[in-house]
């Protein structure tokens, strides 16, 4: 006869959705600015339309007038925008805080930290070190390489459903899904959801400007969707993500319900929306660019190189950070809680940095690019993401090595701090 099961206490209903429904750990609130930009250097704003569609000329302006932009939107920021500046920011953890990494209108309180929402990457030392440390194991480049074949396989399928097509959508009907599968197999959800996985991503990551009842909302939301499944696993335990972090231990503790769920939310948002970003931005300039396509196509050697320089030069991911006190940084006095937005995409394009910085050079031979960010935050899936990548792009030009832009009106781009096509009409053969 099965035994009845014994739901942990860390995951009842009880014990989690009084906190998210009231907001709790939300500590300064501004209302949203909506009126459109007139100066990056002194009102940047990084939801504005200009921004979305093209960020390379602003960030060259800011970085030759103005290197430390400022604006009193979302409460008070700050935007470096120099690799030497990025990369101090990343590296100073003593006057910086990790503890919200979305440049929003909502800031939470310091008792968020040192785990923060959605740890690691909320989280400060020392507490960041340990939780870091659990979520190795299934990034390493062998627990990664055992992903491969059905990630391939998977990409194949895709490709079946766009053949005998002359134009395809290779954001919505190719690069979008092939993280979300990638991530829902890890984590042990069901493939089947979708739909439900990419509203997250937006609600998460571009609904920053909306109403905090309306934030509260989504947030709701995706959390009980992730308490559904802890409890779906508790039920019935199998070896996938999922069950490893409610088993976890750190410093001989069981992880709380927070700590999961914000990793889980951790995982299932970041990792879908940044591969989905960089395989359509890849495929995306491949399409304009007929000469670095018709190189590739020709010899697939040349593909490794191409794809780290599509990830420097269309690095999808800008993390912000708290100000922790008053403090001067690069001529500028910075103030607490001032958000500072890390814009890994401009330091990538920093000349001081990189030789013909503003150029795509598929074949560049030293490429020490900051697409998975700096300092202690550095992305623990950059494995997965290139594995990913990689295998997207394999599959894409050994079924369709001939393509182009079909309308480059129509490509569209997504809002707030990842960045990546949204729509990409591509003309096949």
């Amino acid at each position: 006869m099965e035994q009845p099961v014994t739901i942990d206490e860390r995951f009842t209903a009880e014990a989690t959705e009084e906190r998210y429904r009231n907001g709790e750990g939300i500590g300064k609130r501004n209302e949203p600015t909506l009126t459109p930009v007139e100066d990056f250097a002194t009102d940047f704003d990084h939801l504005d339309p200009t921004w979305a569609a093209d960020p390379y000329p602003i960030w060259d302006d800011l970085r030759d007038r103005c290197p430390v932009a400022h604006t009193e939107r979302f409460g008070g920021g700050w935007l470096p925008t120099s690799f030497a500046d990025v990369q101090a920011v990343a590296h100073d953890t003593e006057h910086f805080t990790s503890r919200s990494i979305v440049m929003s209108n909502f800031r939470p309180d310091v008792s968020e930290a040192p785990e923060g929402g959605a740890p690691p990457i909320t989280s400060d030392p020392p507490f960041h070190h340990g939780a870091r440390k659990l979520l190795l194991p299934a990034f390493t480049k062998t627990s990664v390489g055992k992903l491969e074949q059905q990630s391939r396989d998977y990409c194949h399928e895709l490709c079946d459903a766009l053949e005998g097509r002359d134009v395809v959508d290779a954001a919505t009907e190719f690069a979008q899904f092939i993280p979300v599968r990638v991530i829902s197999d890890m984590l042990g959800f069901p493939r089947e959801d979708i739909d439900a996985f990419l509203r997250f991503v937006k609600n998460v990551l571009e609904g920053i400007n909306e109403p905090l009842e309306a934030r509260m909302e989504n947030f709701e939301v995706l959390f009980r969707y992730l308490q559904a499944q802890i409890e779906d696993h508790l039920a019935h335990p199998r070896e996938d993500l999922t069950t490893y972090l409610i088993d976890a231990e750190l410093d001989g503790q069981k992880l709380s319900a927070d700590h999961v769920i914000g990793t889980m939310s951790l995982l299932l948002i970041a990792g879908i929306d940044t591969t989905w970003s960089s395989i359509g931005a890849s495929i995306w300039h491949l399409a304009k660019t007929p000469d670095d396509r018709r190189r590739i196509a020709a010899d697939r050697s040349l593909l490794a190189p191409a794809m780290e320089e599509f990830l420097r030069a269309f690095a999808p991911v800008t993390m912000a950070r708290l100000v922790r006190d008053d403090f001067t940084f690069s001529g500028v006095d910075m103030k607490a809680d001032d958000w500072v937005l890390l814009s890994f995409p401009s330091a990538n394009r920093d000349p001081a940095q990189f030789e013909r910085a503003a150029e795509v050079v598929i074949d560049r031979e030293v490429n020490r690019h900051a697409a998975f960010g700096l300092g202690i935050h550095r992305c623990v899936g950059s494995h997965l993401a290139r594995m990913e990548l990689r295998v997207a792009m394999e599959t894409w030009f050994e079924r369709f090595p001939e393509f182009s832009l079909e309308d480059a009106d129509a490509v569209t781009w997504s809002h707030g701090q990842v960045r990546g096509p949204r729509t990409l009409p591509i003309r096949i053969g």
